[in-house]
């Protein structure tokens, strides 16, 4: 096993499945239309098991999930061939599953409906070589690809050791395997804490025409030296989400905040946390973002199983539909379903 995907395995809370039963709630307006745009799928002895039949378990606490969006988790990757090709075993992985669940024998939602992989865009141009197997792999499902550019000095802290370089995204060979993507018909995923978001709007600045969604709110921070300065940090992050959502090209992703680099606690109470407590906690951030991008480029992610460690799946969609009690039917379309259909050309 690779340092990259240990540092990815440690950085993620623990999921106890007995202390998520005690807490349970009916779904909140069950027959909304839901497209998860953000899941993903595991398998691994030293991080437990998240695959087809614990996704179905979840989306069966009663919301109207009619499909997913499986997002790369360094999962499945091929025993042997060249290293740059490995990646594709994943999308083969993610494609299986969807094919089994449009068979309809297990439920009307259409489980990994969009496929996002993993390409090393250090590749250079020689990654279009890659992202074609994708494509071929993909039985028309593949979308495009996410590429982290995470870093930070204290993320040892919330248990991640694998440092990406800084200024990852503004590498010239990084960009010249970007520039690959978009002749492809294929969109980027873009992972980054707030302190990096720059780079994200200089890389969509550069790529005007070349669709981009940035995930998990822009990551603010709230552990290492930020904690204890979510203000600050709040006033930093707003300022460079605004930046961002200025530019047309780029979507954003509400949800992720279970996980433990945000620095919510909601995981250290006796019961798990409710859809009223998830609200209040969420929403500064998520009504920002709203505000910034529109609904009609800011679609909720559950993030399971990694937020898991947190929260149950019906509760977390119990909490974004709280979020939203005060948008109209069309913008709530948009927040729910419309917008990750469109960016993920679903066909929905």
């Amino acid at each position: 096993m690779s340092s990259a995907i240990s540092a990815q395995i440690s950085s993620h809370l623990a999921i106890r499945k007995e202390w998520l039963g005690l807490r349970r709630e009916d779904p909140l307006d069950p027959a909304l239309p839901i497209v998860d745009p953000h899941h993903h799928l595991i398998d691994r002895p030293e991080s437990g098991t998240y695959l087809m039949s614990d996704l179905l378990e979840d989306i069966g606490s009663g919301h109207n999930i009619v499909a997913t969006v499986y997002l790369e988790w360094l999962s499945m990757y091929r025993a042997g061939g060249p290293e740059e090709m490995r990646p594709v075993g994943e999308i083969e992985f993610a494609n299986g599953v969807a094919a089994m669940s449009a068979s309809g024998g297990y439920g009307k939602p259409r489980l990994c409906a969009g496929i996002v992989g993993h390409a090393d865009l250090m590749l250079g141009s020689r990654v279009a070589e890659v992202l074609e197997a994708m494509i071929a792999a993909g039985g028309g499902r593949f979308r495009g690809i996410r590429y982290i550019a995470s870093s930070d000095p204290d993320q040892a802290q919330w248990g991640a050791t694998f440092v990406r370089p800084q200024g990852l995204l503004l590498d010239k060979r990084v960009r010249e395997g970007f520039a690959q993507l978009a002749p492809l018909g294929l969109s980027f995923d873009a992972w980054a804490f707030h302190p990096q978001l720059g780079d994200v709007v200089d890389l969509a600045r550069a790529f005007p025409a070349m669709p981009i969604v940035m995930n998990h709110v822009g990551g603010p921070i709230g552990l290492g030296r930020y904690k204890g300065q979510r203000d600050e940090v709040f006033a930093d992050w707003s300022a460079r989400i605004r930046e961002l959502a200025a530019c047309p090209n780029v979507h954003v992703k509400l949800g992720g905040l279970g996980m433990k680099m945000f620095g919510f606690d909601v995981h250290e109470g006796e019961l798990p946390p409710s859809s009223e407590q998830l609200a209040a906690a969420w929403r500064p951030y998520v009504e920002t973002c709203i505000a910034a991008f529109g609904p009609s480029r800011a679609m909720f992610e559950s993030n399971f199983p990694v937020d898991k460690g947190s929260y149950g799946y019906g509760v977390f969609w119990n909490a974004c539909k709280r979020l939203a009690q005060g948008a109209s039917a069309a913008e709530k379309a948009d927040l729910f379903h419309d917008t990750a259909s469109r960016f993920y050309r679903l066909g929905l």
